[in-house]
């Protein structure tokens, strides 16, 4: 196994990761910014108010984009197990 392949794993293992928690982070972002307008715009000042919708949105988006998420996944570790003669030699 050279420098090479052990970087490459490396990007595609970091690109996998990103791909799979962003919609899920930025989801959450986007209620959370929404909450913090609504917030500052109604000048209610509840802890239960940010978390709640977060929790249930980013729970929602986990169930719609689970499919994808699965496909992006498989997607890197079926060529890796395949191959997995020619990297540990």
């Amino acid at each position: 196994m050279t420098v090479d392949t052990i970087v490459s794993l490396a990007r595609e293992a970091m690109l996998v990761t990103l791909l799979t928690a962003a919609p899920m982070l930025l989801s959450g972002m986007l209620i959370g910014l929404l909450i913090s307008v609504f917030q500052s715009v109604t000048q209610i000042q509840e802890i239960t108010l940010t978390f709640v919708p977060k929790i249930v949105v980013v729970m929602v988006v986990f169930v719609v984009f689970l499919p994808w998420m699965v496909g992006v996944v498989m997607g890197f570790v079926q060529p890796l197990i395949s191959s997995f003669n020619m990297l540990v030699l």
